[in-house]
């Protein structure tokens, strides 16, 4: 009875053995770096590495964009406030009771010579300033600053 005892217990341990044998194969193709379960996870890894840096360099681009957006928004509120101002501003000048005469060509010629007496205005009355006024206050204008070229013959400047 001993002996067979020993001989099932002897077999017992020859099983045990292969079927440890068959797992450590087993575990080896499932954790082949190369088409195991193995490799998927190192692909996976590094798949997760490469997102988070995708992630990160498209966190910047949406806060450099926030940025400039809110700066847009800002000249834009600006900008509107101005307009309402502008257009709260235009509620109070006159309307224009009569019609606006049409304006009528100028030949080349006129508005030549309306150009000509224009520069001839501003260096007449740049020549006639006094040169003690120019001397007391270097800052003053002594001539005039802005001339309005007259393009249309019935108006006068």
């Amino acid at each position: 009875m001993d002996l067979i005892a020993d001989i099932l217990l002897a077999a017992g341990a020859l099983g045990a053995g292969f079927y440890c044998l068959v797992l450590s194969r087993r575990l080896k193709r499932f954790n082949d770096l190369e088409k195991g379960v193995g490799g998927a996870v190192a692909v996976l890894s590094s798949q997760v590495d490469d997102l988070n840096k995708s992630f990160a360099s498209a966190r910047q681009v949406t806060e450099g964009s926030t940025q400039a957006l809110d700066q847009l928004t800002g000249r834009a509120e600006s900008v509107a406030q101005r307009l309402e101002l502008m257009m709260a501003s235009m509620h109070d000048m006159p309307e224009a009771t009569a019609p606006a005469p049409q304006k009528q060509r100028v030949s080349a010629a006129q508005a030549e010579e309306s150009d000509a007496l224009a520069v001839a205005y501003e260096t007449e009355a740049t020549q006639e300033a006094p040169v003690e006024a120019q001397a007391e206050d270097p800052n003053k204008s002594a001539g005039v600053m802005f001339v309005r070229h007259n393009r249309d013959k019935n108006r006068v400047a």
